[in-house]
């Protein structure tokens, strides 16, 4: 059975009750409001596909993540299991409780037209980007582009040298490699599948991702 069949139980990388089940489609955007315990696993369905998220309070879009502060809490650029994602006033929003990749990127930010056009030429304008993504799905939580902010990219892999440049290169992940976000908060979790096709970070091809919310069944 393939992974995209396989049961959302069996895929959960924390066991609980299934509270919700949903496929992003390539290129596409996502989102939901994760209530404080529940744990989100996000399933790389097809491999290395880049997945562009932003969080926020959902009771307060203005408490949201924020790049500069988790790093600095966790001496470190990159995520993976026991990293906590912080909001501008240190408050934890969730905590990574499950990863199997090992490395997830915090600096990469988001691929929009203009930065494709700069990097990629002006050919590549009309293409469809992640900002793009971000501002179609905040819309429909009252957020605009003034609340975009520095975001995390989930399964890509963005190694820095030794004099701060940066990279983007295939990706470590793999078909059915998964990763699991336990919310500290109601979290407002917004995704941009990523749609890059000018650079390896999803392999030049986008592909599907699925998002499953397990909850305790105790709770």
């Amino acid at each position: 059975m393939t992974t995209a069949l396989a049961s959302a139980e069996s895929l959960a990388l924390v066991p609980g009750a299934v509270v919700l089940d949903e496929v992003v489609g390539s290129r596409g955007p996502w989102s939901a409001v994760v209530r404080a315990g529940d744990v989100l696993t996000i399933v790389d369905l097809h491999g290395n596909q880049a997945v562009d998220t932003l969080i926020y309070s959902a009771t307060d879009t203005g408490v949201r993540y924020d790049a500069a502060v988790t790093v600095t809490a966790q001496r470190g650029l990159f995520l993976t299991t026991g990293s906590v994602l912080r909001a501008c006033d240190g408050s934890a929003l969730v905590t990574i409780v499950g990863d199997e990749v090992g490395n997830h990127d915090t600096v990469g930010g988001a691929c929009s037209q203009e930065s494709n056009t700069l990097r990629y030429g002006h050919h590549t304008k009309h293409q469809h980007a992640c900002v793009e993504n971000f501002l179609i799905e905040g819309a429909k939580w009252g957020l605009g582009k003034r609340d975009l902010v520095s975001n995390i990219n989930f399964f890509m892999n963005v190694p820095v040298d030794a004099d701060g440049t940066l990279g983007i290169v295939d990706g470590l992940s793999a078909p059915g490699k998964r990763l699991a976000l336990r919310a500290e908060v109601d979290a407002l979790v917004l995704v941009s599948n990523c749609p890059q096709i000018n650079n390896p970070c999803n392999g030049f091809d986008p592909t599907e991702v699925r998002m499953i919310v397990t909850r305790e069944e105790s709770r």
